[in-house]
């Protein structure tokens, strides 16, 4: 088997109730931006009051830096200096909470100076374990309130974390915090991804002596075995239907592409080809595969119709290009291409133009999009060990989000939990 693909794939790898929103006329349900367009929305984060009982400074402290975090990230706004006066800014966001022990209560709201009105209002509860997932619930709202579309931040991210002499599967937040092991086994685990539902993950292990493909449910640790085919049960991905699956198997010999259903019965082969190809990844609406494939020399990106039909070359630039994944929106492909010292994250359109280069320092790997397009997450070896980036989709706003001091990979980013 070639050099390529065998480095691909050894190295890969309580209940909050929210309150109903208090929101102004459905008819019309997302901000119409007041601000001039060259300019971000300036946004005030106010620094959170209490509703009842004594108060909690480090609750305070964490609502106020998570929503800074969140919302400086999303690139919509431009977050106002302390101290800024609430009619010098577009937007407000405003928090009061009572917390103790038995139970936590959070009530945020959005308000638009220019436009003299509330955007949005949501009152949680829980307890304080749930803060942080509270806080990211209202950040996901403010970007549906002004932008129409909900936000990420309530998703996880599972990757594939060096241990030892082994790789094992982890689950976090997105931004880095209350990381969990999943996988457990001393072995080799790669190449997760999420459900559709963000609910069951699927990835390869070598657990059990060959790289087969298992499914996971994440909330109640069950686990089967859905492919152990002689050879390779790799770089698997969920259709958008959540019932079918792609992958690689090189159960005839040769790297092709297949489609098994979430079980783990075979419903069809889609490449035949003596070439290497590998990395399915699916269009939104299920009716499209791209996937790499070094059939014209050396590994480039191909997409076909989801019966393996119509095969058409994707990139025409560079020549190692791999790992791609499809925007939630369809018209764009993140991708890593192989240069001089590394790899570098570019994205494409769907059509094959628009070909863009979206990181430069250090070698940076395996993109993934967020469930809303806005980010894309992925590795890099910027400071030293492989980490967790974040970035927006035009390549801004890179920002570490790795809990580790180095070895995580492969991310990918759950829809909102």
């Amino acid at each position: 088997m070639k050099t390529w693909i065998l480095i691909l794939l050894l190295c890969l790898a309580p209940q909050v109730v929210l309150a109903p929103p208090k929101t102004f006329a459905d008819d019309q349900p997302y901000l119409e931006v007041t601000a001039p367009a060259n300019r971000k929305l300036q946004l005030l984060v106010a620094p959170p009051t209490i509703l009842s009982g004594a108060a909690a400074p480090e609750v305070a402290k964490e609502l106020a830096d998570l929503f800074s975090f969140d919302l400086n990230l999303a690139g919509t706004f431009a977050l106002a200096p302390a101290g800024t006066r609430p009619d010098n800014a577009d937007l407000v966001l405003s928090t009061a909470y009572s917390a103790s022990v038995s139970g936590l209560t959070v009530e945020c709201r959005l308000f638009d100076r220019a436009l003299n009105r509330e955007l949005t209002a949501k009152r949680f509860t829980g307890t304080l374990k749930d803060l942080r997932r509270i806080g990211h619930a209202f950040s996901d709202e403010v970007l549906r309130a002004v932008t129409g579309l909900r936000g990420p931040f309530t998703g996880k991210i599972a990757y594939v974390v060096k241990s030892g002499r082994g790789k094992e599967i982890y689950l976090m937040d997105y931004d880095g915090r209350n990381p969990q092991r999943i996988t457990n086994n001393g072995s080799i685990n790669i190449n997760p991804d999420f459900a559709p539902s963000g609910r069951e993950i699927i990835y390869t292990s070598y657990k059990k002596g060959n790289p087969d493909l298992f499914r996971r449910e994440l909330f109640t640790g069950l686990e089967a075995r859905i492919s152990a085919r002689s050879g390779l049960n790799a770089t698997a991905a969920y259709a958008p239907d959540g019932n079918r699956i792609a992958l690689t198997l090189t159960k005839d010999g040769n790297s092709e592409i297949y489609v098994i259903n979430k079980e783990g019965r075979e419903l069809a082969r889609l490449t035949h080809n003596a070439a290497i190809d590998v990395s399915p990844a699916w269009s939104p609406d299920g009716r499209r595969i791209v996937f790499n494939s070094d059939r014209l020399g050396k590994p480039q990106l191909f997409v076909m119709d989801a019966d393996g039909t119509n095969v058409r070359r994707l990139t025409t630039s560079g020549n190692y290009n791999v790992t791609p994944r499809w925007a939630p929106k369809g018209d764009r492909i993140a991708y890593a291409r192989q240069e001089s010292g590394g790899f570098q994250i570019y994205a494409i359109n769907s059509d094959g133009t628009g070909d863009t280069q979206l990181t430069t320092a250090g070698s940076n790997e395996h993109p993934r999009w967020s469930p809303d397009g806005r980010f894309i997450v992925f590795s890099s070896t910027r400071d030293g060990g492989s980490a967790l980036y974040i970035m927006r989709a035009d390549g801004t706003g890179q920002t570490r989000v790795s809990p580790g001091k180095g070895g995580d990979s492969h991310p990918c980013w759950s829809a909102p939990w």
